[in-house]
Parts: structure tokens; sequence; C-alpha cells
């Protein structure tokens, strides 16, 4: 099993959340964190990964004869890809409404919504 995929699912989440740390503007702060959710996909997919294996279709092959990747894994990244998109969009539609109510995007000069 190779390291490197795990240490570059781990760089771009800290790289992530450095940004997402350090932002002083909301859109940004969306921004960063997609590119934290983008390290997922690739933990996933290193997750699922094998090598030497083929696509887990058995229409010409017989079954065991052969490694597969794992289909599971496959379909989780492409759920975390729909959901992660969504996210997105729904961050990216509430930053827009605080910038129409509120007139800005600094999250600090954001007055009304402190405790």
């Amino acid at each position: 099993m190779h390291v490197l995929p795990y240490l570059v699912a781990a760089y771009v989440f800290l790289i992530g959340c450095y940004g997402l740390a350090t932002s002083r503007n909301l859109i940004h702060a969306v921004g960063c964190l997609a590119v934290c959710q983008s390290a997922t996909y690739v933990l996933l997919l290193a997750v699922g990964y094998r090598d030497g294996a083929t696509a887990p279709v058995f229409s010409d092959i017989a079954p065991g004869s052969r490694p597969v990747v794992d289909p599971v894994v496959q379909a989780l990244t492409l759920t975390d890809v729909v959901v992660g998109a969504t996210v997105t969009a729904l961050l990216l539609a509430l930053t827009v409404q605080v910038s129409k109510r509120h007139g800005t995007v600094d999250p600090d000069e954001l007055r009304e919504l402190r405790g």
C-alpha cells in the first residue's frame, strides 16, 4: 500500500483548513471549505484503489479470476461529490443573502450576528 495518496489528502485538507482559518471573506471561506471537501475525494479513492485491478464488470470474466476495485468506494466518492456541490451552492446562496442584508462579506463587520 502506497502512502502518497494519504499524504496528498492530508496536505490538501490542511491547506483548506489554513485558508478557512485565515479567511477574511465569506466567499473565500466557502472556497476553502470546498478544498477541504476535495481532500475526502482523494482519501476515498486511495482507500478503494488496488494495484492491477480492473473495473468491477463481470460480463466477460469469471468471478474471482482477477482482482477488481471496490465499487462501493467509487459510489461513496460520487455521493461525496454531489453532497459537496450541494453544500457549496447552499453556502454561496447564504453568502449572497448576507451580502444583500448587511452590505459586506467580511465576517468581522457583521456586528448584528454577534451574541
